[in-house]
């Protein structure tokens, strides 16, 4: 186990309180309104991962929240049945009906009455990786990995002892595969499957291959619908599909050149499907989102929010037939408010402040319940009315509460050099003033298609606070929740317009007298570790950059990544469409870079692949540049684990401290 860090005062460092803090990641509310409940992850016995519990909270706020009976560790994705049985996906073990341990445990789903124990409803040898229920049927969907080459679980179970008998864990493709983030390649192909109620299971619309979460089952538990996956040759298109749940016959499937579509809901009385549409970035055309319904007997599709400017999220259909009412969430202006659309097409947001997720909605369509967070806030659980615009939620009894943060959140506001208005948050650390003005942090976020708009546990801008930084979060172009304009300035140029804007907003917030101009250093990760690699090659006014998982070659990595098709539409054929490459790829102006960096990536990100890292750090030894390499063999694109979320702050503070405080390093 990693030894604690203390601050002086001998209490615990505020990044080591973050490691360890209770995180909320999921809500669900019971089909009668009654229940509401929560997933919570804890740090582990080992200090080296999450395990997660199911929390039951009172919806009227009257009582306090308590662990829910039979709740052992490694539950998760909490949901409801339609008879009310709480559903969940668990690792816990479980033993066949002569007692025997089945091949390969994995993650399986559970099913949890109110006063009684918890039973095993659907297993898959490789696991399961998500499921939703009929809301009026006792009928569920999965979706689990099976080869190619198997039609169901008996067969590919067989499958996989085979290959661990034989010890052939080879795979041939007739296409280039690639993994996804920071999960591996593996010869497994993603399926939807129905558990019926009489306890049959098909595969549905087998043809194809269908996405690890978005399915959806129509309320009567007769249709099921999912999305086929975009390939290498269609790498902008994918297409939804629904399916017999009976049989796993095809019925519809929907689909438009050039768009994906995710987050499918059917509505109260099954007659549509709603889900939301994207419009990749390409070449020549900017991102855009909407909500859109696929009307199940004429077969149209219509856009919800054909005037909305900003991006929404996944869609919350009334649960009252013949009501179109529908909730959303979407980014604005450093928030993430819920919305309601009601059937005339009119938009009302209603919700103040902060970023909302996990929306749940009452049977009668009059209450909301969320998960809330902002800069300033981990997720609480809350509670809102359906219809109120612009209110303040009511905050309900659950883990997760947060010692007082160590500083203040602000705003800060800047034209950019094409006069368009930006915006970002401030940190203030305690105590800064102008007789004491505060060294300054700049932390772009990743991305790029993002906002600074919630609580975040993977650079979190209060570690820094604690130890006396400021931090500026800006929301340069390419952000979301200001609009279209946003995307167009910065569509095909990730070094160009973001880059600027993130400078416009840093000289602004320099401008106020109680921060420190001379002692200032810029960090990020993903595209934010990008846009600290684009700094250290134009400017030399920071006095230490950190570059996490980020780009800096970009003809290597659009090869690598496990987003090359897409980012190859943005970006071009490097061998015949250079231009846009050497105008943004910073290892073309390695040769500028003075400023000390320290560099921190994971061994297993296929998001940007680690040999961006290790050129990026032969090139600053070359260059004599004084640099630091802070390598996560067994880490994804995201440092997770909570010993290493640990080392990786304090590896940061100390190199921060040295040289742009000017302290002796601290040994490691």
């Amino acid at each position: 186990m990693t030894a604690m860090i203390y601050k002086p005062d001998g209490a615990p460092a505020f990044h080591v309180l973050l490691a360890a803090q209770p995180r909320l990641t999921a809500l669900a509310l019971a089909p009668d309104g009654m229940r509401l409940i929560v997933s919570v992850q804890s740090i582990n016995e080992e200090d080296t991962g999450h395990t997660a519990r199911l929390w039951e909270v009172a919806p009227s706020g009257r009582r306090e929240s308590r662990l829910v009976a039979d709740s052992s560790e490694d539950d998760s994705a909490p949901a409801f049945a339609a008879d009310g049985t709480l559903l969940f996906l668990s690792g816990r073990e479980h033993a066949g009906p002569a007692g025997e341990r089945p091949d390969s445990q994995g993650t399986s789903l559970w099913g949890l009455s109110e006063r009684g124990e918890a039973r095993q409803i659907a297993h898959h040898p490789g696991g399961i990786a998500a499921f939703t229920s009929a809301a009026k049927a006792d009928t569920v969907a999965y979706t689990a990995d099976p080869l190619p080459s198997t039609a169901d679980s008996e067969t590919y179970a067989a499958a996989r002892r085979e290959c661990e008998k034989a010890m052939v864990d080879a795979v041939s493709y007739k296409e280039t595969a690639a993994p996804a983030g920071d999960t591996a390649l593996v010869p497994d192909e993603p399926h939807t499957f129905v558990l019926r109620s009489d306890g049959h299971t098909v595969i549905a619309g087998s043809q194809g291959l269908a996405g690890t979460a978005d399915m959806a089952l129509s309320p009567n538990g007769a249709l099921v619908a999912f999305t086929r996956a975009a390939t290498d040759r269609a790498p902008a298109t994918n297409t939804v599909v629904v399916a017999d749940a009976t049989t796993g016959m095809q019925r519809h499937a929907f689909s438009r050149p050039g768009h994906q579509y995710y987050r499918l809901a059917f509505t109260a009385d099954g007659s549509a499907l709603v889900c939301q549409r994207q419009r990749e970035e390409t070449y020549d055309t900017e991102w855009h989102i909407t909500l859109v319904a696929f009307d199940l007997s004429s077969c149209e599709e219509t856009d919800l929010l054909p005037e909305f400017d900003n991006w929404p999220g996944r869609p919350v259909p009334s649960p009252v037939p013949e009501d179109s009412t529908m909730w959303f969430t979407g980014d604005e202006r450093g928030h993430c408010p819920v919305f309601r659309r009601d059937a005339d097409g009119t938009i009302t947001r209603l919700t103040a402040s902060g970023a909302y997720a996990s929306l749940c909605v009452t049977p009668d369509g009059t209450t909301l319940y969320a998960l809330r967070s902002a800069i300033d806030s981990p997720p609480r659980v809350v509670r809102l009315d359906a219809v109120t615009p612009d209110q303040q939620p009511v905050f309900l009894g659950a883990p997760g509460g947060l010692r007082p943060l160590p500083g203040a959140l602000t705003e800060v506001n800047a034209p950019a050099d094409d006069g368009f208005p930006l915006r970002g948050w401030l940190v203030l650390p305690e105590g800064a003033s102008a007789e004491r003005p505060a060294p300054l942090l700049v932390i772009p976020h990743g991305g790029p298609q993002a906002s600074w708009n919630a609580w975040t546990w993977s650079w979190n801008p209060w570690p820094f606070a604690a130890r006396g930084y400021a931090v500026l979060l800006p929301d340069p172009a390419l952000s979301t929740g200001y609009g279209q304009r946003m995307q167009e300035r910065g569509r095909g140029q990730y070094g160009g317009q973001p880059y600027r804007d993130v400078i416009a907003l840093t000289d602004a917030a320099l401008a106020r007298d109680d921060l420190d101009a001379t002692r200032t250093a810029i960090a990020g990760w993903s595209y934010g570790g990008y846009l600290a690699n684009r700094a250290t090659t134009l400017t030399h006014r920071f006095k230490a950059v950190v570059s996490a998982a980020g780009m800096w070659n970009l003809k290597s990595f659009q090869a690598g990544t496990d987003l090359r098709a897409y980012f190859r539409k943005i970006f071009g054929d490097p061998r015949t469409r250079p231009e846009r490459y050497e105008a943004n790829s910073p290892h073309f102006d390695a040769a500028r870079m003075k400023t000390p960096m320290l560099i921190v990536h994971g061994g297993k990100d296929h998001r940007v692949p680690m040999d961006q890292a290790l050129s990026l750090h032969s090139e600053l030894q070359r260059l004599g540049v004084p640099v630091r390499l802070l390598h996560f063999p067994t880490e994804g694109h995201t440092i997770a684990a909570p010993n290493h979320v640990r080392l990786m702050y304090e590896t940061v503070l100390n190199f921060l401290d040295h040289h742009v405080l000017g302290q002796d390093p601290s040994p490691q």
